[in-house]
Parts: C-alpha cells; structure tokens; sequence
C-alpha cells in the first residue's frame, strides 16, 4: 500500500498501480451517482466532474500527494451530490435553480432573440441545430425549447409532420426486438431455449442458407416470423 501514500518517489509500478487503483475508484463512484451523470450533463453533474477529475488528477501527477486526501474529498463530494439529487426532487425551488425549465427559442416559425440571448447562443448555433435535424426553414417550427442539458428541442408544425401508418389507417404488426443467437462467434444457449431451439438446429440453418461456420459470423438475430439474420466478420 506504499502507492497509496505521498513518497519522494514512487516505481514505474507503484504509478501504474496508483492509476488502476484510482480508474476503479471513480468507476465505483459514478456508478453510485447512477446514470444520470454520465447522460447529458447538467449543472449538478457538471460541476461534479470538474470537480472530480481534477480533484484525482493531481495524485496521479504528483508522487507527494497522498491518494488518501483525494479519495475522501471525491467520497464526501460523491454524498453531498446524492443529497442534492434528493433535495432537488424533493424541494421545487431548488429544481427550479439547479434545472430551470426550458424556454422558447422558436415559436410558430418565429425566431425569439430574447430566448437566444437567455440561452447566450447565436443564431448560427440555431442555424446548425436545425440543419441537424434536417429542418431546412425554421418557419417549420411549431416550437423550439432550450433545454437544461443544453440541448434544443424540435417539433415541427403539423402539416410538415411525417405520415404514419396510424395517420393512414393502416394497421401494423407491433414491433419486438430480434433475439441475438450468436454474438462475436459465441453461441447465446440463454436465447436459444428461450425459443425452443438447439445447437444443431442453428447450425443446420445457417449451413442451409449461409453456408458458413460459426466463427465467422459476428452476429446473428431471429425475429418473430424465424427469420434468421447474419452479419459476417469483413
């Protein structure tokens, strides 16, 4: 545990050991913090990362500095970030601080320059949002939201809408996702039974219709109809 301590100086191992030790550590922490922060980040998640990141950084550069100090700082930022995750789901005002809600930036095709000021973005910013979101002409747009992550909302107006199978009257089969049977050249046994099949029936397909071995094949997925899907090694 000498690593773990500040010295004078520490082997190319000790280094080594120091880095993987503090990687699974803040591994561990952010698992704790759950998905959320490493989605989009918001102003809680963001300040945590700068936080963090430069908080671990400098016992990994600095053979002085204990790794002790650095771990209960992370450890009690960690705690005080659930407890505002808490507070914020539980305390609307400080919702509205930490994730105020979004605003408009565009509305019934007209552009809101007080919303672009608000979000401090420029209007090529905008431009290149919607050219994105293949929306050619903002006169488009029903609405535009400036979302908390900072990301920008689109719904276009309701004559510019893609036609659906339910505008058309026209009834579908539900969608189920396919089950993957071979991934990376290795057998899912799980899914297999789960539809009622065998090694030697897949084997048996996919020599009929593909005509090659199991290690060549980088995936393969049934779906509802069995109908066997596969994708090669190239």
């Amino acid at each position: 545990m000498h690593f773990f301590y500040g010295q004078d100086s520490l082997s190319i191992f000790q280094w080594i050991i120091r880095a993987v030790f503090s990687f699974f550590f803040l591994l561990l922490s952010t698992k704790i913090m759950g998905q959320r922060s490493i989605s989009q980040l918001r102003l809680l998640d963001f300040i945590m990362a700068i936080s963090i990141g430069n908080i671990i950084a400098h016992p990994l550069s600095d053979q002085h500095l204990s790794m002790k100090g650095a771990m209960v700082t992370i450890s009690a930022l960690v705690f005080l970030y659930l407890i505002l995750i808490v507070l914020s789901l539980k305390w609307s005002p400080f919702t509205k601080f930490i994730d105020p809600p979004p605003f408009t930036l565009i509305k019934d095709g007209a552009i809101y320059y007080k919303g672009l000021r608000k979000a401090r973005i420029p209007l090529d910013i905008l431009l290149s949002e919607l050219r994105k979101k293949q929306i050619e002409d903002p006169q488009k747009v029903a609405l535009a939201l400036w979302e908390p992550d900072g990301t920008i909302s689109f719904f276009l107006k309701a004559e510019y809408n893609a036609l659906t199978p339910k505008d058309l009257n026209i009834n579908i089969p539900s969608f189920k996702h396919p089950i993957t049977l071979i991934k990376d050249g290795q057998v899912d046994m799980n899914h297999l039974k789960k539809i009622g099949k065998d090694e030697d029936w897949l084997k048996k397909q996919i020599k009929t219709e593909y005509s090659v071995e199991l290690s060549q094949i980088l995936l393969a997925t049934i779906d509802t109809n069995n109908q066997l899907t596969v994708f090669l090694y190239y």
